[in-house]
């Protein structure tokens, strides 16, 4: 199958991890993918083996959103044109490109399916964020123009069919690992630290990601100097709360990891993943952590706490994170036949029904299916 990928390989975030682990797959299953994405230089080019790539212009790109330029509609419909593919796959990068692609698709007959990354509070979908909030009424009116949409979870959407996208035209395939690559391991991450006891925190050091909760909580709980730590991540609040949160407090800052070995090596070598946010999608920080054995704490925030159900990770309350955080810490800490049990729980969740083969065999079957309804139905000539 020949499928044209719109998304993004920088700056890093979950859409960068998930274009680029679905893509591979896809490539490793045989099909032909073309990778479309936003640079500026052909320097960016070049990371998918097997894989042709074409850059679309832009003025601007975040972690969050993207504007193109306006010459930007007439390189992605030329390349289309030229690639010739059976379906197109946008992985949404929050662009005005995401609302005249569509059009673009629909004139060339081509079949288009998206992938609806956008956070959200979690059950209820009373989104926190207005700029989530604000997303979520943006795109529901132009998501029915998509062949399919894919969320990662039912309570996603529910949420999208409150707001006017047909149920049928919504599909549900979750976040996937590569169970054998993110997989329970040695590390000497521990050492390297000095830690008898590692907590782990990966992520954007951003509002909505609510790290300064975790901090408080950390230095509430006056954790035993054995006890590290880790914050793995870039992000805007950086640099206001690394200088009270640092080595006197057992606190220690890795920044941006790039090397997914050395990110793996981490998981490996945690005891505890902790994520406290207050909206996400589902998140593959949290699954890759769930993968690796760690035990696992998140908020009941997007689908975070449906992939934590039935004792496969502790669910926290978003609005008593801090309070729920300063009472944990020391009961992990102190007890690791706990983390222990809970890591293999994990664990076990995730090979049941988060492995990123399971996810590229059910995509696979959504292209077919809306290949099959693109088809024309023959002519019935009656006698």
């Amino acid at each position: 199958m020949r499928i044209a990928w719109i998304g993004k390989k920088s700056p890093f975030c979950g859409n960068v991890t998930y274009s680029r682990e679905i893509t591979n797959a896809l490539l490793d299953r045989g099909h032909q993918v073309s990778f479309l994405h936003f640079a500026q230089e052909e320097s960016d080019v070049g990371n998918l083996p097997n894989c042709q790539e074409v850059t679309l212009p832009f003025i601007y790109k975040s972690q969050v959103y993207t504007i193109p330029t306006f010459k930007a509609t007439k390189v992605l419909t030329q390349s289309l044109r030229r690639i010739k593919p059976d379906i197109v796959h946008a992985s949404l990068t929050l662009s005005p490109l995401d609302f005249v692609l569509p059009e673009i698709c629909e004139r060339l007959k081509l079949p288009l399916i998206a992938t609806f990354h956008t956070p959200f509070a979690g059950k209820g979908a009373k989104l926190v964020s207005g700029t989530q909030l604000l997303a979520y009424q943006l795109y529901a009116p132009f998501l029915g123009n998509y062949d399919r949409v894919i969320v990662f979870s039912q309570i996603q959407r529910e949420l999208l069919a409150r707001m006017g996208v047909q149920e049928q035209n919504i599909a549900v395939i979750p976040n996937g690992v590569d169970v054998e690559k993110y997989s329970p391991g040695l590390s000497k991450v521990k050492e390297e630290f000095r830690a008898e006891r590692l907590f782990v925190y990966q992520g954007r050091i951003a509002p909505e990601k609510n790290v300064e909760a975790l901090l408080r909580a950390w230095k509430d709980a006056q954790m035993g100097p054995d006890s590290k730590l880790l914050i793995v991540g870039d992000g805007p609040l950086k640099p206001s709360l690394e200088p009270f949160y640092d080595l006197e407090h057992n606190i220690l800052w890795l920044g941006f990891v790039a090397d997914e070995q050395r990110r793996i090596e981490v998981l490996r070598g945690a005891d505890v993943f902790i994520l406290p946010s207050l909206v996400e999608g589902l998140s593959l920080s949290l699954l890759e952590a769930m993968a690796c054995g760690a035990a696992c704490i998140a908020t009941d925030v997007g689908a975070d706490g449906e992939v934590m159900e039935k004792g496969a990770g502790v669910i926290l309350n978003t609005k008593t994170v801090r309070s729920q955080l300063r009472t944990l810490l020391p009961l992990f800490q102190d007890h690791p036949e706990l983390t222990t049990l809970l890591g293999q729980k994990a664990r076990k969740r995730v090979l049941e029904q988060y492995t990123l083969s399971s996810n590229i065999t059910r995509l696979e079957e959504l292209y077919t299916k809306v290949l099959e309804q693109r088809r024309p139905v023959p002519l019935s000539w009656g006698a």
